[in-house]
């Protein structure tokens, strides 16, 4: 495994992390915990030791089951992230909602952010976080996370302070310029050291499509660590179109897809972690593999990706992330729908009408009723009633 030293701490962290958001479901959709458990066992003996977690993944789940998994282990061979929800909260009239119907938890009302933090602690069965983040910071959370009256930000400073909380940062799927603004509002605000990292999104075909090199460029330049989160694009990168295909082959005949993508991470010298949600035990035996050596890509691989990203134009650059579910009215399945949008837009296979046939009209494109509540909550700024619109003309 290869180590990063992070800032000037002392502490080394292993440059593949393990992020708990898509660890192995039974029929159900619950954690299978026997799967889960051989998987994590694995990472740590592989010499993964930073764990990523959420309030939301697994329906609320995550917290407790990487709990019960990390107290196997002695404290000093794991480091543990977690992140306030602010992407999923709202604060009207002085009144802070975390609305999470739409993952099968529960809705409530908050006294304000100690509530959720002092929660996670119980659940992660802890007194302290390693690493903790605000969870996307982007344009539509930038006024809940700079509120002064609300004081999210205050409120973690003071955790900080006290212990609680050993590494602050933030992670952001919002653009460039977003993620300086926030930062200068913490200058501003006298809190301008407090950020020590930042996770975003990169990978090749976004380094350009979601300008992820412009955002590695802002963090880079203010000298924050760089978390790299859908590193493979929620496997997109990892089982690629035949043309793509056969051109990486051409170049290594025997590297996966999903080395490609690693290694152009291993690329950029200011990535500290790249966070991988590994669901079976083949896709961790593979990263370990990778990120047992580092092996940048040299600039005539560089630039053979680039023309592979020409292949790939997709229409929805949609990572399932399912943020988009929990305000629709009509109970959509969007992330399904801009899948076989995009898969339609290669090629418009039998698969995909039967597809839909399955989910019936009521759950098909077309039962969109462009209203629009989906757009703000989309890490990745897809206008989502335009592409379902846009999917039901190319089924017609």
């Amino acid at each position: 495994m290869i180590y990063k030293n992070f800032r000037d701490t002392g502490i080394k962290l292993s440059s593949l992390g393990m992020g708990a958001m898509r660890f192995p479901e039974n029929e159900g959709g619950t954690i299978d915990e026997a799967a889960a458990t051989k998987l994590m066992e694995r990472a740590i003996e592989g010499g993964i030791n930073y764990f990523d977690t959420a309030y939301f993944y697994h329906s609320g789940h995550s917290e407790n089951f990487l709990a019960r998994t990390l107290r196997q282990f002695p404290r000093d061979r794991w480091y543990l992230t977690n992140k306030i929800p602010g992407n999923m909260m709202t604060y009207i009239d002085g009144k802070l909602r975390l609305e999470v119907g739409g993952f099968n938890m529960e809705s409530k009302t908050l006294s304000g952010p100690a509530e959720i933090f002092q929660e996670q602690l119980e659940k992660c069965e802890t007194d302290c976080f390693d690493f903790y983040m605000l969870h996307n910071v982007s344009e539509t959370t930038f006024d809940l996370y700079t509120n002064e009256e609300l004081g999210i930000m205050e409120y973690l400073v003071e955790q900080k302070k006290a212990g609680r909380i050993k590494h602050l940062g933030f992670s952001s799927h919002g653009r460039a310029d977003t993620i300086e603004a926030c930062l200068q509002s913490l200058e501003g605000r006298g809190m301008g050291d407090v950020m020590e990292y930042c996770m975003i999104q990169i990978n090749y075909l976004d380094w350009v499509l979601q300008a992820a090199g412009e955002k590695y460029e802002v963090l880079k330049n203010r000298g924050l660590p760089v978390f790299v989160m859908e590193g493979v694009r929620g496997g997109k990168l990892a089982n690629l179109p035949q043309k793509a295909a056969e051109m990486l082959k051409t170049a290594r005949p025997h590297a996966s897809h999903a080395e490609w993508a690693w290694r152009h991470l291993q690329s950029l010298e200011n990535i500290d972690v790249v966070i991988s949600g590994m669901s079976t035990m083949e896709q961790l035996e593979e990263n370990l593999a990778i990120f047992s050596s580092r092996e940048p890509l040299t600039d005539k691989e560089m630039a053979l990706l680039n023309s592979v990203v020409d292949t790939l134009a997709e229409r929805a650059p949609c990572t399932a992330c399912q943020y988009c579910i929990a305000a629709c009215p009509v109970n959509l399945d969007i992330p399904l729908l801009l899948k076989l949008y995009n898969e339609a837009g290669f090629e418009m296979m039998w698969t995909i009408s039967s597809a839909l046939r399955a989910l019936g009209k009521d759950k098909s494109p077309a039962a969109c009723i462009d209203c629009g509540a989906c757009n703000p909550l989309c890490p990745q700024n897809i206008d989502i009633p335009k592409a379902l619109a846009d999917f039901s003309k190319l089924l017609a």
